[in-house]
């Protein structure tokens, strides 16, 4: 065993007489600015940990509402009412 250890200290030493310069270590500044690991994550979906990985939580992360372009979608929804029929609507909502 002492005989492996020879060898391993014979080796640096001899690296070392080379002329090459020690290996210089230094710590590495953190790059959080705050102290939440969420600010470490990756904002966009698909990336980083806990519901940004999650596929079925994508619709949570939507930013625009949905317009359907299907013409049986855009049928099924039926005529837009005016705003006259949305207030007569609303009135006799509120009666009730």
């Amino acid at each position: 065993m002492s005989n492996l250890f020879n060898k391993m200290k014979s080796k640096a030493t001899s690296a070392g007489s080379k002329g090459e310069e020690e290996q210089r270590f230094s710590i590495q500044p953190h790059p959080a600015k705050t102290n939440n690991p969420a600010d470490l994550q990756n904002p966009a979906p698909g990336t980083g940990m806990g519901l940004n990985n999650n596929e079925q939580m994508a619709p949570f992360h939507a930013r625009d509402p949905h317009v359907p372009r299907d013409p049986q979608v855009l049928e099924s929804l039926g005529k837009q009412e005016s705003r006259d029929e949305l207030r007569a609507r609303q009135a006799e909502l509120n009666r009730k």
